[in-house]
């Protein structure tokens, strides 16, 4: 029994080290999963312990603000959840204030300590159902052994939704309930927003029923969780598995005071204080005990209604009735009726076995082989559209291998002609070139991991590099080291999450640099409405000899100023310059002094006030 459950998604930063540690240990030692929620997770916690303990959880969450996600991150999974939503705050995204952001969380999640940390409320690379399918597509190319998962909230149409994940080949689907994960939600979420799970899972397991999909994906319930009787609920109503959150974060010593946004837990839970972070008392043994309590209950009532397995019960609604409470005036009248309908047919009720995918990756299989043999590589060959998430597999090669660390630069490098698939690059490891003669379509770097993308339009093209596309939308999208040249226009939500990939490109479309917390991007051109919105970290570079920027941008985020650093600036375009051959770029190196004065730097306001800050440390330090 114990191993259908997990723990809900609690993220490294809102909750402490030590309560983040003990429950991944205790859920490891009695074969259930742990969550990492959206912070990411410190390499470290990788590699198990020499008694055979392990911090590692299982689930690694993929959220919007994609922080800490790497290949590494990817490759140490079990699952891979992909959150478009919370029950406690459907349609928001997650926010760290900047206090609790210390140097260690900063590390982790790739940002810069003391600026908080904002998740945008969309992914930016879903924007439909196909997206979707393209994300599911690059995570599991990343790591093929892993289940992936999508989570949703309850609510009306959810089934729907979850159909859709079914037919995108998503292995697991999880429906979270409104009362789930609220301590440190905003009180609109908590009294507005959500619905209780047993809605959206009913409604999800008749739908997937009704459509013979439900053999070939898991569902599981969180959202409130607490009991054996909350578990033999959520079976029959069709849950294969079960997430918990605030029972066991209770069971280690939570309070519930609700402060978890102020970071002054007093029992040590949800800061990073380190004061308050050693008074901290919980243990494995303490949420080991808990869990093994509802299995306990859960086999009596497994007993009460004459079933041996979990199997047995998903989806047995006949199983269920409802309580008689007419004497309560807000009870009458209800029907459980369609709560409790069970779809009539043949078809499967519960999880059999998954859906058979394609695995075609024939220059990613090229590229490990070449890793197999223990050399390098340089070879020539050609793309197409049908070629997506070109370099993924080989990346979580050299994770899996080698870790965030990579390979030496330029171990493997591919040079393509023709038109990219979606996903070019994505989560390109380090040591890894993908140079593409041709154009690419979305997503190009996405989670880009230290690898390198050159992109550049062919030498008979005869086409202004300045004013084409050359890549398209949501490129480079959650980046956190690497770089990426591309001798063309990009299209829109340009490096939206990036965490430290550097970029040069010759032109943007709307929303570029949104949320960006650290790396660099240089434009050699315009860049479109919104620009840095959001913008916490890292810096942008914008040629702009037409003085046109200052209308794209929003004051309350960022500064203007001169370049500060001009050499590093001018050594950058040399080698985008010569990657790419850009016509662009030699004209500016020729000309450079006017064409530097030319340049404006878009610092965040966040991320100048930090630096500042720490300023006065530092000089005490040397």
């Amino acid at each position: 029994i114990v191993r259908r459950f997990a723990t809900g998604a609690m993220s490294f930063g809102s909750i402490s080290r030590e309560a983040h540690t003990t429950l991944a240990v205790a859920m490891n030692r009695i074969g259930a999963k742990s969550n990492t929620g959206e912070g990411g997770e410190e390499p470290a916690r990788f590699r198990p312990h020499a008694d055979g303990s392990s911090e590692r959880s299982a689930i690694k969450q993929v959220a919007s603000g994609r922080f800490g996600v790497t290949a590494e991150y990817l490759v140490n999974a079990d699952d891979i959840q992909i959150k478009m939503a919370q029950g406690a705050k459907p349609g928001e995204g997650g926010q760290l204030p900047g206090h609790k952001v210390d140097a260690h969380i900063a590390a982790v999640r790739h940002s810069t300590p003391g600026v908080g940390l904002i998740s945008p409320p969309p992914h930016h690379d879903i924007y439909s159902i196909e997206d979707l399918a393209q994300l599911i597509h690059d995570l599991r190319s990343v790591n093929p052994a892993a289940r992936i998962s999508v989570k949703l909230v309850s609510a009306l149409g959810v089934g729907t939704v979850a159909a859709g994940v079914a037919k995108c080949l998503a292995d697991h689907v999880t429906i979270a309930g409104y009362e789930g994960g609220t301590g440190a939600a905003s009180l609109t979420s908590l009294t507005h927003a959500g619905s209780p799970w047993e809605i959206g899972l009913a409604e999800t397991q008749q739908t997937l029923v009704l459509n013979g999909l439900r053999e070939r994906i898991v569902v599981q319930a969180d959202g409130g969780l607490r009991t054996g009787r909350d578990v033999a609920i959520a079976a029959l109503l069709g849950a294969d598995e079960f997430g918990f959150a605030t029972a066991p974060l209770i069971a280690a010593g939570c309070i519930m005071m609700r402060k978890c946004h102020l970071n002054t837990c007093p029992v040590g839970i949800a800061t990073q204080d380190p004061l308050l972070r050693a008074k901290f008392t919980g243990t494995p043994e303490d949420v080991i005990n808990y869990f093994f309590f509802v299995a306990e209950e859960l086999r009596e009532i497994m007993a009460v209604i004459g079933v041996r397995t979990l199997d047995e019960m998903v989806g047995r609604t006949e199983l269920l009735e409802p309580v008689a409470a007419l004497d309560h005036p807000k009870a009458r009248g209800i029907d459980l009726g369609r709560l409790l309908h069970r779809p009539a047919g043949i078809s499967a009720r519960r999880f059999v076995a998954p859906v058979v995918r394609a695995t075609d990756a024939a220059i990613d299989d090229r590229l490990i082989a070449a890793l197999d043999a223990g050399g390098s590589l340089h070879f020539q060959g050609s793309i197409a559209n049908l070629d997506r998430s070109v370099g993924a597999k080989a990346s979580g090669e050299v994770a899996r291998r080698h870790g965030h660390a990579g390979l030496a630069d330029r171990s493997l490098h591919a040079v393509l002609t023709g038109t990219a698939g979606q996903s070019f690059g994505a989560f390109l490891a380090r040591g890894l070139v993908l140079e593409l003669v041709g154009d690419a379509n979305d997503y190009v770097g996405k989670g880009l991991s230290g690898g390198r993308i050159i992109v550049r339009p062919p030498p008979q093209s005869t086409r202004d590099p300045a004013r084409n596309i050359i890549v398209g939308n949501t490129c480079l999208y959650g980046a956190t080291e690497g770089e990426a040249f591309l001798c063309g226009v990009a299209g829109e939500r340009f490096a939206v999450r990036n965490s430290g990939a550097v970029a040069v490109v010759e032109g943007l479309g709307d929303h570029g640099c949104e949320y960006m917390t650290g790396g660099q991007v240089v434009v050699l051109g315009s860049v479109g409405r919104n620009f840095a919105a959001g913008m916490s970290g890292g810096i942008a570079l914008v040629w702009d000899p037409d003085g046109a920027l200052p209308a794209q941008l929003n004051p309350a985020d960022v500064s203007l100023g001169a370049v500060q650093d001009a050499a590093a600036l001018h050594a950058l375009i040399e080698r985008y310059a010569a990657a790419t051959h850009s016509a662009r770029a030699a004209a500016i190196l020729a000309d450079w002094p006017n064409a530097c004065a030319a340049f404006v730097q878009v610092t965040p306001n966040d991320y100048a006030a930090a630096l500042a800050a720490r300023a006065p440390v530092a000089a005490a330090a040397e």
